[in-house]
């Protein structure tokens, strides 16, 4: 094949994907690593994507729905700083949910020797936490996503449904002063929306990258948020957003 018929293909998979591994397409293509890379750096010259460790990405789009093994190498720093601020604010004793997110992951890895009961529905935080004796976890079960490692569906919308949290700690896909928190996948904004309902407090923790912006399907308007934690200072209509509606926000520069 040639080159450019083959990077010709590759922009037509990441436009309808919205994100693609170095290892799927060295697999379709039979070649080299090495040309997947280069084929990547020119497609990232041309402005057609943004290429991080393992892979590529568009940023952008209302259904964009990036395969965990990418997302968990995109603005690293600025999730680890939310993560070690949102774990200030659990205690033991508290019953809380972490959704599927990596920036829960990272929380889940700050958790010591908290006594605490963990309600999730993301793998990699199943096993983050699965030996850690001062841990409960429940696991919410369904059907098994391989792009967000998470369970999904209306087995595990059922499953939330059992249970009550002292607090939520979710991510998404966007989050709009008009629209609230959105995201590209309607099963997994439907997990974070019960688990929105069925919290006593809300802790929204998002990078610099996903305000101002609105995926495909609602999780829950802003009101619902008791904390926002975020990686970078805000513009001040955020800023009078948040204390307008008595949200907490922590930017953690």
């Amino acid at each position: 094949m040639l080159p450019i018929t083959r990077k010709t293909k590759i922009k037509d998979m990441i436009m309808e994907k919205k994100s693609v591994t170095v290892a799927e397409l060295t697999l379709l293509f039979q070649v080299t690593e090495e040309t997947i890379r280069r084929d990547l750096k020119q497609l990232e010259e041309e402005g057609i994507l943004t290429r991080t460790y393992g892979g590529a990405y568009i940023p952008d789009g209302v259904q964009n729905d990036i395969n965990i093994q990418l997302r968990e190498h995109i603005h690293v720093d600025g999730k680890k700083r939310i993560a070690e601020q949102c774990v200030q604010f659990i205690s033991n004793g508290d019953s809380i949910f972490l959704d599927a997110s990596t920036t829960s992951l990272y929380l889940a890895q700050q958790i010591q020797d908290q006594r605490l009961t963990v309600v999730t529905n993301s793998i990699k935080i199943i096993n983050e936490l699965l030996d850690k004796p001062s841990v409960h976890l429940v696991i919410i079960g369904g059907g098994i996503s391989s792009g967000s490692m998470s369970a999904l569906g209306r087995n595990a919308e059922l499953n939330m449904k059992s249970y009550f949290f002292d607090m939520a700690f979710l991510s998404c896909r966007s989050i709009s002063l008009q629209h609230g928190l959105t995201d590209s996948n309607e099963q997994q904004a439907e997990v974070r929306r019960i688990a929105a309902e069925r919290a006593n407090k809300v802790y929204l923790a998002a990078d610099y990258t996903k305000f101002d912006r609105t995926s495909f399907a609602s999780i829950c308007p802003l009101d619902w948020i008791h904390t926002i934690v975020t990686d970078q200072r805000l513009d001040d209509t955020w800023r009078e957003a948040a204390n307008t509606k008595g949200i907490s926000l922590y930017e953690c520069e």
